[in-house]
């Protein structure tokens, strides 16, 4: 699973990068066999940042996730969690 790591990894950093509070990023993944489901968890104040204007920086990594795991043969869904 150490493809899967750097998947969960690289949202961390971007996520952490984005924050004001990048000490309260928590960046969670669940593996199954062929998708794997990562679960960001960020500070309220973070939240806007994060997700950007109409969406715009949560669809970017949305992109970088699918675009990691194609590489990878495997599917990602990166969910942005209250």
């Amino acid at each position: 699973m150490e493809n899967d790591i750097q998947i969960k990894e690289l949202v961390e950093f971007i996520a952490r990068s984005l924050a004001e509070h990048p000490e309260q990023i928590v960046v969670r993944e669940v593996c199954g066999h062929q998708i794997s489901v990562i679960e960001l968890r960020a500070a309220k104040d973070d939240l806007g940042k994060i997700i950007g204007k109409e969406g715009r920086n949560a669809h970017a990594i949305r992109t970088i996730v699918n675009a990691a795991a194609t590489k990878l043969r495997k599917r990602a869904v990166l969910e942005i969690l209250e």
